[in-house]
């Protein structure tokens, strides 16, 4: 049977484009499929998105030949700082603290804006002849039988692949359509995130204020600029969030101190409700999920992409070496090479960050007294500080070559 292209991704965000630039290196062809105009996302202006890289994902983008396009627009974290308090008191002087130095790789991830790492994947994507892009395409309907996968568009048009890879985010409609169920639980937060500019430089150290209503990330980005991901309970978030600029930073202030100046808002505001959702299966029959498709995780620790990043990675080594051992790519123990690579990663992660958010977010005065001991105590242990460094930065799991910034 022809078929439109070895791989169908479903889902243009930033997962999609980085799996399709993966498999084409490695030699297959690919159609990604956005229901997004192209124009939604290829934004001139900042618009206070961004994202912490880590080292491991930094070399994912150095494999893909994106990272010297994107080197001079981000900005390095040299730094870590974590600490708990309450808004208006300032943070407890017991804290945790984090150094470029204290690992030889450098620093310890980079800061990019999402303008700018979505232009490069679609820039690449176009000079690429084994990617074909379909833009502001919706899928209504998918099969996986009869020796192919078929995606039917609104528009009626059906296109063709021996593998569909769903990367279309934490209500995946390809994981719904497959029968694939979900774990977790909501959150009952709500991350607000924006950008500010301040007064004073950052010095490339990233914040993470632990509250009782959840934590507050303050992460540099190049200049006096922040880029901010505030949890609150969602019934305060959805008031904090139709407040004018103004009044959303009469109630930023006193959570954020005044460590770096005065500060305003830079961009457009977004609001995101928190759950843990982790797809059953990553897999199912010339099926596979990739990024929020398959888990979405508090985003503590910013790890979101990064885990998605893993999963691209990892896929893209499975079906490139499967292909060129001659294996059918679609075959459900080529599959299952996948799932068993990024499952325990994946689920650790989750359930990790799970217990950060729950021990971390109240006002229990016992717990908060035990808190700052142990973050206390951990500051004070270099090799397990270091371990953690190791952890965040993608260092200490199972590594795929691109997450090595070796091509496949």
């Amino acid at each position: 049977m022809t078929q439109d292209a070895d791989i169908l991704i479903v889902g243009g965000g930033l997962n999609g484009p980085a799996l399709a630039l993966a498999l084409a290196q490695g030699g297959l062809s690919v159609t990604v499929i956005d229901a997004r105009p192209e124009t939604s996302r290829a934004e001139e202006t900042f618009d206070g998105r961004a994202y912490a890289l880590a080292i491991a994902s930094v070399r994912v983008l150095q494999a893909l030949g994106l990272w010297r396009g994107l080197r001079d627009k981000a900005q390095p974290i040299l730094g870590i700082r974590a600490s708990q308090g309450h808004a208006g008191r300032g943070a407890s002087p017991l804290m945790l603290g984090f150094d470029a130095a204290e690992i030889e790789e450098g620093p310890m991830g980079q800061m990019l804006e999402d303008r700018h790492l979505y232009a490069a994947f679609l820039d690449a994507m176009k000079a690429d002849e084994r990617i074909t892009l379909v833009s502001g395409a919706r899928v209504v309907a998918q099969e996986t039988g009869g020796g192919c996968a078929t995606v039917t568009l609104e528009d009626g048009r059906r296109l063709t692949g021996r593998v569909l890879v769903g990367c279309d985010g934490r209500d995946s409609a390809v994981a719904a359509r497959a029968g694939i169920s979900r774990w977790g639980h909501d959150y009952g937060q709500t991350a607000l995130v924006c950008a500010i500019e301040h007064e004073r430089p950052h010095d490339g150290i990233a914040h993470q204020f632990f509250m009782p209503p959840g934590p507050l990330a303050i992460l540099p980005l190049p200049g006096n600029r922040s880029s901010i991901v505030w949890s609150e309970r969602r019934a305060t978030a959805e008031a904090i969030q139709t407040l004018d600029e103004a009044g959303y930073l009469d109630v930023l202030k006193p959570r954020f101190g005044d460590f770096l100046g005065e500060i305003a808002l830079a961009g457009k505001r977004f609001a995101y409700p928190l759950r843990l959702t982790v797809a059953e299966r990553f897999v199912a029959e010339r099926l596979a999920l990739v990024g929020d498709a398959a888990h979405g995780v508090h985003p503590i620790a910013g790890q979101g992409l990064n885990l998605g990043l893993r999963d691209v990675a990892a896929l893209a080594e499975v079906l490139t070496l499967a292909a060129r051992r001659g294996e059918d790519i679609a075959a459900p123990d080529v599959l299952e090479r996948y799932q068993e690579w990024r499952r325990f990663d994946v689920t650790r992660m989750a359930l990790g960050m799970d217990a950060v958010n729950t021990l971390f977010s109240n006002g229990n005065p016992l717990l908060e007294a035990v808190r700052g001991l142990g973050m206390g105590a951990l500051n004070a242990l270099a090799p397990l500080r270091r371990h953690f460094i190791r952890e965040a930065a993608g260092l200490n799991a199972a590594t795929p070559k691109l997450m090595q910034g070796e091509r496949i």
